[in-house]
């Protein structure tokens, strides 16, 4: 018996697509070539501006960084010698120790500030839209050279800041003026820049069921003993992402120390934040292969402070599964 007649009499095999089958297959398979081209498609416009803006960009700043250039001839390959230069450059060391206080001291200032304004906002107040809207608004402005030249104007030897101190009989100092203040002026106005991680607190406040807080309340714990029992436990996951994003913003702040100090750092470097140093070199001396050297370096230090959040919130973030 042939193979046709043997098909013919017993059926085809379990799992062979039949004739009809085999005419779909192609259809779909052209449906799925149009559905991939749409993808391509829509998704050009994104992978063009990766490669142009982003990857291009980087890859060059990288190769940069190997070079002596100073953007008026060809870069000339130096090899590691802007990265051994970073261990004899003072004022690179001093940048960092500025910008590192910067980050220590403002950034866990400002997200318990956050916290303390969003547990107030989660109790319903009248009018809750319009009070997160205004504790929101620093936030869109802080950063701006609006905000840093009116922050100037405030901490100013006449400003209001020692105006205001006058009235009480305080004679005021130049707070921007002095290297003992002037970055903690700075600081302040990190800050006071606290809304978004404000509104993502409040957002995870209201995730936390109140039975929670009602049994709590049954067996006798205090408000005290629910925040570090309840609260914080079961808004730690959104406390390390506000403390990761805020790090990685801080580490990046550069508008309100070019204002406050006119460009120079000063007083004595006090202000002189890392991304301001980078500015000096880059656009200041021309030295772009030192300055292409140093932005890889704040890459590698926001890169491994990210590195180690994430490390230890094994040890400290609970997640509810």
């Amino acid at each position: 018996m042939s193979a046709v007649e043997q098909i013919t009499r017993e059926g085809l095999p379990e799992g062979q697509p039949t004739g009809r089958d085999r005419k779909r297959t192609p259809r779909r398979t052209r449906a799925d070539r149009r559905d991939n081209k749409a993808a391509v498609v829509f998704l050009a416009p994104w992978i063009v501006g990766l490669v142009a803006i982003t990857l291009g960009p980087m890859l060059m700043s990288l190769y940069l960084s190997f070079t002596d250039y100073n953007l008026m001839r060809a870069p000339d390959w130096v090899g590691m010698e802007n990265f051994t230069r970073m261990l004899a450059d003072e004022r690179l060391h001093n940048s960092l120790q500025v910008t590192f206080t910067y980050v220590f001291v403002g950034v866990p200032l400002q997200l318990m500030l956050a916290l303390a304004i969003a547990m107030v906002l989660d109790r319903g107040l009248r009018g809750l839209a319009f009070y997160r809207s205004v504790f929101y608004l620093p936030s869109l402005l802080g950063a701006s050279v609006a905000i840093a030249i009116l922050w100037k104007q405030l901490f100013g030897t006449s400003g209001l800041v020692n105006q205001v101190l006058a009235l009480v009989g305080i004679e005021g100092i130049g707070w921007i003026a002095d290297p003992r203040t002037a970055l903690g002026s700075l600081i302040l106005l990190h800050v006071w820049t606290f809304g978004a991680p404000m509104i993502i607190f409040l957002a995870g406040l209201r995730q936390i069921p109140a039975m929670y807080y009602e049994a709590a309340s049954i067996d006798g714990a205090g408000k005290i003993t629910q925040f570090l029992r309840i609260t914080l436990p079961l808004l730690s996951p959104i406390i390390f992402f506000n403390l990761v994003l805020q790090i990685i913003q801080a580490f990046q702040s550069f508008t309100q120390a070019f204002i406050v100090s006119g460009g120079r750092g000063g007083p004595s470097d006090s202000t002189m934040f890392f991304t301001l140093y980078l500015y000096q070199t880059g656009f200041g001396q021309f030295d772009m292969g030192y300055a292409a050297a140093m932005a890889w370096l704040l890459l590698v230090i926001i890169g491994a402070f990210t590195a180690l959040n994430f490390i230890a919130s094994k040890y400290w973030v609970f997640y509810d599964d």
